[in-house]
């Protein structure tokens, strides 16, 4: 057979790649192309990049806050003293490194929500390679609703779980049968507070969170409809942990979850 002959008969070989069904959202962007090639160590390096970026921006914002710890400490003091008794309003500290150690722990609280903004750029930025390039353009609405979700958790936690759940422990520790009398220290209440408000603000990002594991295939509504049941039992036994040992509160919280 002739050469022309043989050029004739093999048809020539046609670029299908932005013609498979994996790429109906269109290809991802060259610096996710780039990104997706990089070795574990270089991915591990990225990590460590923005979680310093991140500590900095949290430790900026412990710093401009640390001022204002006094104002900030009455402020999240208010669902304690409204929950006790009148003639007992008032915390104490039991070692003389107490008071300092708590106005850090209201900075540091202060400073992530200040700070959160930029946090939550960085965790997106990180996680912005394996999404395609026209789904990029959700970074901003990203960052802005997981911001939002996060103040709007802790503020349900502040406005209804704190003054809820404290009044309810508080009453009924504080009865004839006991009579006891109600000496919480700041360190105690202010590790409660601190970890209910992050727990709430990170419960209320599950949305943003179930639509992103949608987005990687990593879920599904089917799936999720399908293990509802043992996702109720994990939700009610993680709201056990973080709550304090109250049925309103692990209510308050493992009922928003599975809402979520």
């Amino acid at each position: 057979m002739s050469k022309e002959a043989s050029e004739k008969t093999i048809p020539p070989a046609q670029d299908n790649a932005h013609e498979t069904p994996g790429n109906v959202q269109g290809p991802l962007d060259p610096q996710s192309e780039k990104l997706k090639e990089m070795p574990f160590m270089a991915h591990f390096i990225e990590l460590r990049a923005r979680l310093f970026r991140i500590i900095l921006a949290i430790l900026i914002g412990t710093l401009a806050c640390f001022s204002f710890a006094p104002m900030l400490y009455g402020f999240l003091a208010a669902p304690i003293f409204d929950a006790l008794p009148e003639e007992s309003r008032e915390l104490v500290f039991l070692n003389p490194v107490e008071p300092f150690f708590v106005y850090l722990k209201i900075s540091i609280l202060s400073g992530f929500i200040l700070t959160s903004p930029y946090v939550f750029f960085q965790i997106w930025r990180f996680i912005a390679p394996g999404l395609y390039a026209r789904e990029k353009r959700l970074l901003v609405p990203l960052v802005a609703s997981s911001t939002v979700v996060f103040l709007v958790g802790a503020i349900f936690c502040y406005l209804l779980i704190l003054p809820l759940g404290l009044k309810t422990l508080i009453d009924a520790g504080i009865t004839h049968e006991f009579a006891a009398t109600a000496q919480i220290s700041m360190a105690s209440y202010y590790d409660l507070v601190v970890r209910l408000i992050v727990a709430f603000g990170i419960v209320f990002e599950m949305p943003i969170f179930s639509w992103f594991m949608t987005k990687l295939g990593v879920i599904s509504s089917k799936c999720l409809v399908k293990h509802w049941r043992m996702a109720v039992v994990i939700i009610f036994i993680v709201a056990a942990i973080l709550t304090p040992p109250d049925v309103i509160t692990q209510l308050a919280l493992g009922l928003p979850m599975c809402l979520l």
